[in-house]
């Protein structure tokens, strides 16, 4: 597709999609002037035509998406931080009208058909709320419980559940780590067993995130006593169920704002028909689901390990310590310049499993890499500008101290760093042989 053709694609479905999100939600801002930015880009148009895998309809997107953030999210971020959850069915409906929760997902069902690199371009700019648990919540919604849907999934399920997930009109979340199988997906023991033309589900979930406020969930389960990587099943499951019971909403020590469930399933009767793809190869569609969760989760820590940077920076160059700004301590300024180094490092490795993604190639190792390095580098990072804001740093009132607790999660979720690092070696072929 050439440029000009693609532009006018992502203005056609994306305004459209704007103007029924502002037409729907009163005085968020007037439709002439949201209208009006869409055809100016956030970025000098060299910046864009230089950038490695953006161009000016990625950056259009961004800016829609930071002016809806700056309205809609931000302000209200504190007092849900404060109360421990964040109303999901109303901030995915207004992030859905507006185009948000689908836009590498099939036109048919309500996505804007892009390419993965749009994804990551709004995972970049979700970086830019004020907390961690909203974004991961919403990255939940678009990039993790839906992508084996919309790969392999039959034409009602796409209908019964992509299409108003993408819409938000359903909140979803994932069913995969269980008490005694996180990282190891493979040791799950949710049981889906076979009677007539349904599915009976008994088993449990952990660390569910939306779980509480879902209306569906992406559940992976032993559907046959086969080997570990060929028994499973993804299935679609209503939570609205008899049988599906939120246990507890668990308490963490970040990510406030997310409400993360434990979820039990008592002889829960679904249609086989709800099986994505084809029955035994769920532990395949859920690695897949894995890549771009990776990818999606790097691409929105950057953005946020960026800002910190430069609220570290703002404040230390105001605060005194020994009749000097901190921040012209040589020790403060060059740990700093080591830090956004890293965080640029971290952005190309990024880019480069991105464009490599969207053109085929198994990333696998690489959004493995970037994972791993992104998890370390928030712990490291965040510890490091946490130091420098002295005794503020110790309060929960300062954006670094959230995210010193929230990022810590960068380097369990989605597979925990040593999980990482045996992908790594497995692609090296240095694991011990047997």
């Amino acid at each position: 597709m050439a440029l000009h053709e693609g532009a006018l694609r992502v203005k056609m479905l994306f305004c459209c999609r704007t103007l029924h999100k502002f037409a729907s939600f009163s005085g968020a801002r007037s439709l002439s002037k949201h209208v009006s930015s869409q055809s100016v880009s956030p970025k000098p148009p060299e910046v864009a035509d230089d950038h490695l895998i953006y161009t000016q309809e990625h950056f259009a997107l961004k800016e829609a998406l930071r002016k809806l953030i700056d309205q809609e999210i931000n302000p209200y971020v504190d007092q849900w931080e404060a109360e421990g959850t964040f109303p999901a069915h109303k901030v995915f409906k207004i992030l859905g009208n507006a185009g948000f929760l689908g836009v590498n997902k099939p036109v048919e069902y309500g996505g804007l058909g892009l390419d993965f690199s749009y994804s990551v371009a709004v995972a970049e700019e979700l970086g830019s709320i004020r907390c961690g648990g909203i974004p991961m919540a919403i990255g939940v919604q678009s990039d993790m419980a839906t992508p084996a849907l919309a790969r392999f999934g039959s034409d009602e399920l796409k209908k019964e559940f992509l299409l108003p997930s993408i819409m938000g009109d359903k909140v979803a979340c994932l069913g995969v780590s269980e008490v005694g199988a996180g990282s190891d997906v493979s040791s799950i023991k949710t049981k889906a067993v076979r009677k007539g033309d349904e599915y009976v589900i008994n088993g449990g979930k952990m660390w569910t995130t939306n779980g509480t406020q879902a209306d569906w969930m992406c559940l992976l389960a032993n559907t046959s006593d086969g080997p570990p990587h060929k028994n499973k099943s993804l299935i679609c499951l209503p939570m609205n169920l008899p049988g599906v019971h939120v246990a507890r909403k668990i308490n963490k020590i970040g990510m406030w704002s997310s409400d993360t469930a434990e979820v039990f399933f008592d002889d829960v009767r679904v249609p086989c028909k709800n099986v994505i793809g084809q029955e035994g190869l769920g532990f395949t569609y859920q690695m897949l689901q894995f890549q771009e969760e990776r990818l999606w989760a790097v691409a929105n820590i950057v953005t946020t390990m960026d800002s910190i940077i430069q609220e570290t920076i703002s404040y230390t160059r105001q605060r005194k310590v020994f009749q000097q700004p901190v921040l012209y301590h040589q020790a403060v300024h060059f740990r700093l310049a080591e830090l956004q180094t890293e965080v640029e490092l971290l952005r190309s490795l990024l880019y480069r499993a991105t464009a490599m993604y969207i053109k085929g190639n198994d990333v696998t190792k690489l959004a493995s890499m970037a994972k791993l390095k992104g998890g370390r580098l928030a712990r490291e990072l965040s510890d490091s500008c946490l130091q420098y804001w002295g005794g503020m740093g110790f309060t929960s009132d300062v954006p670094v101290s959230r995210f010193y607790r929230d990022s810590r999660l960068m380097s369990i979720g989605a597979g925990a760093d040593e999980v990482m690092l045996g992908i790594i070696c497995k692609y090296m072929d240095t694991l011990p042989r047997k």
